[in-house]
């Protein structure tokens, strides 16, 4: 009678120490999630931080007036057709897509063919 106890409580540890393994396997696939989208989410803050850097002033004792006058007398020297696509190539050379398959997101596996059409069209 004691041996079949022994047995029942080894076969019920038994499943418990198996729940506890799927429950480790779950939490190491949230980890690994989480760590994957925290390192997207670095290289995207650190893309964003340089242009940041690129397009602030560089003088903070600049007044806004000036800044939006040499602002306007810059876009008024460009030409007006083919500012889209400028924009859409710059975009692209920062590292982000412009295709309309993942537009907005940031390229982490070099180029992208359809972008790459995209921008050849």
């Amino acid at each position: 009678m004691e041996k079949i106890n022994i047995f029942a409580h080894m076969q019920e540890m038994e499943a418990q120490m198996e729940n506890m393994r799927a429950s480790l396997g779950d939490w190491k696939q949230t980890v690994k999630e989480l760590m994957e989208t925290n390192q997207r989410l670095s290289l995207e803050n650190e893309q964003l931080r340089k242009i940041l850097k690129r397009d602030a002033p560089l003088d903070p004792a600049v007044d806004t007036a000036e800044a939006e006058a040499l602002l306007a007398a810059r876009e008024g020297t460009e030409e007006v057709v083919g500012e889209g696509y400028d924009n859409l190539a710059r975009l692209y050379h920062e590292g982000f897509h412009i295709c309309n398959v993942y537009f907005g997101h940031l390229r982490t596996e070099g180029d992208c063919l359809f972008c790459l059409s995209f921008l050849n069209k």
